[in-house]
């Protein structure tokens, strides 16, 4: 919320600046100046209009820069949990005693593939491709791809809902 807060707070000093120095050229333009202002008053209002739109482009790289670090935190973050996934995976597949194929077909599963995409990534039937998601099934002991992925979900959900102490 403060991020939001900043940038908004930046997006308003450089808009009241721009509109001084547009307004300044379009009442000149337009002959609207009614009481002349003396010089000294006038400089030091486009010495703060200038003063604003630079200190607006400085805040805007920082906020900028900001955006972006984390930005590269997220994605550190989302590849750690990818790798956490895969590792979760590997363990399981471990634990069921899958073949390199079956794991193979369980991965593609998995990621949502059909049958037949399996089958022609494999470069095999789409018969011996059932035959191994059925014996992936049946050795997760679920009974179909639903299934099979709420058990890495709920595996690495688990830590997220129990409450946490103190």
């Amino acid at each position: 919320m403060t991020d939001r807060l900043f940038v908004m707070a930046i997006l308003l000093v450089q808009a009241t600046c721009a509109v001084f120095f547009v307004s300044d050229i379009v009442f000149t333009l337009v002959g609207l100046r009614t009481d002349p202002i003396s010089w000294q008053t006038r400089e030091l209002l486009e010495i703060g209009a200038a003063i604003g739109l630079v200190l607006g482009v400085v805040l805007g790289g920082v906020a900028l820069h900001r955006t972006m670090r984390h930005s590269a935190q997220y994605r550190d973050r989302l590849r750690a949990a990818s790798g956490a996934f895969m590792d979760l995976m590997e363990e399981r597949f471990d634990e069921w005693g899958l073949t390199p194929s079956e794991r193979d077909v369980a991965l593609f599963a998995v990621k949502g593939l059909s049958t037949r995409q399996i089958a022609e990534l494999r470069s095999t039937s789409q018969g011996t491709v059932k035959a191994q998601t059925n014996a992936i099934y049946r050795k997760a002991g679920v009974s179909g791809r639903p299934q099979l992925l709420s058990l890495f979900i709920d595996d690495l959900m688990d830590d997220a809902l129990l409450p946490r102490a103190g």
